[in-house]
């Protein structure tokens, strides 16, 4: 057995004498797939030895899904904690019938102050969504909207351990409407934004907008391809060469703050909006289902993460907006999430924007 597999069996007969016992109910919720490629043996081993502990086997599942490695015992130990006290929540949450359920995805073994440090921007001030420019026509909007159906929008990315959700949004609105302009995908450079758009107030791995982006794009004269200047995920000096430009941007199109009618509008007509919101503790581990929130905030000062709306519905009789995410295709829905419609929830309609390209 591997040093990982050793800690492992630590944390297992540390915990015989508060083992919980697995039940039929957890596995039905579990989204951690069984695993058959040794670890199942090994927790069979251990099980004959310490007795059936249903958290220490839950996280060594964990461990081999998402490839964890810790540097040390003690490490091991503080994350098992984490993870333990997140299962907990994620348990009591799905037990209230609502109408989302959280899951065990990589995040479960982190607090939300590291993830917040890793995942999300500092707050934006969204001044640009005052002066909201998008024109409302008499068009009657489609009850439900996927621009995916379409073959607009591009595959979900994962920004890794930099606050640069801000680039990914507006990378994917670009995507987009380069697919609905040109009829062919293509895939943009996020690195480029982090690195060369700083004097439009965009902060690298410390958070931006894309309105702010789209600005830069528009005045810097273009933007690269993912391949061209490839994305590293920390800040760097910038390297943008405009022989390389791949798509300009002619203007950009705001939402008036916390108008959902006229976000509805622009996403059910014209094409996927880049939208940013106020991430909270819990979302995290959102797995599926329409998520709502009493604990965020509207304030255009509150936003703390951009993502793209791509289209609406409604679930269970619930309004929702369906958006796509930068955590990667393993998180939530399939790397998407949808959000309460209606109540300009978490800020979603506080600081919309679309491109206009060429």
């Amino acid at each position: 057995m591997d040093r990982v597999v050793l800690l492992i069996v630590g944390l297992f007969i540390a915990c015989v004498a508060t083992a919980t016992p697995v039940t039929s109910t957890f596995d039905k919720e579990n989204p951690i797939r069984q695993v058959v490629d040794g670890l199942h043996e090994i927790e069979n081993s251990i099980i004959q030895i310490a007795g059936d502990c249903y958290r220490a086997r839950t996280f060594a599942r964990f461990v081999h899904r998402f490839g964890k490695r810790y540097e040390s015992t003690e490490e091991m130990k503080r994350r098992y904690e984490i993870f333990s006290e997140n299962l907990k929540m994620i348990r009591s949450h799905n037990k209230k019938g609502l109408s989302y359920t959280l899951g065990v995805n990589e995040f479960a073994d982190l607090t939300w102050d590291e993830f917040r440090r890793h995942k999300l921007g500092a707050a934006q001030n969204c001044s640009a969504t005052t002066r909201g420019n998008h024109k409302l026509t008499d068009v009657l909007l489609p009850e439900m909207k996927d621009w995916r159906k379409s073959g607009i929008v591009s595959p979900v990315k994962n920004q890794g351990h930099c606050g640069s959700c801000w680039t990914f949004s507006t990378t994917g609105a670009l995507e987009a409407a380069y697919a609905q302009a040109f009829g062919k995908g293509i895939s943009l450079s996020e690195q480029q934004l982090v690195d060369c758009a700083g004097a439009f107030n965009n902060f690298g791995c410390n958070g931006g907008l894309p309105s702010q982006a789209f600005e830069y794009i528009k005045y810097n004269g273009g933007l690269e391809t993912e391949a061209s200047y490839p994305y590293t995920g920390k800040d760097g000096v910038c390297k943008y060469s405009s022989e390389n430009n791949a798509i300009e941007v002619l203007d950009s199109v705001n939402i008036t703050l916390g108008a959902e009618y006229e976000l509805k509008h622009a996403v059910g007509t014209v094409r996927p909006v880049s939208v940013a919101f106020e991430v909270v503790n819990g979302f995290r581990l959102y797995k599926k289902g329409v998520y709502t929130s009493t604990k965020c905030g509207k304030s255009p000062m509150d936003v703390n993460h951009a993502v793209l709306a791509v289209g609406y519905g409604v679930e269970n009789g619930v309004p929702y907006w369906l958006i796509k995410n930068s955590w990667g295709a393993d998180w939530g829905d399939n790397g998407y999430f949808k959000m309460e419609m209606g109540k300009n929830m978490c800020g979603v309609a506080t600081c919309a924007s679309y491109p206009i390209v060429s």
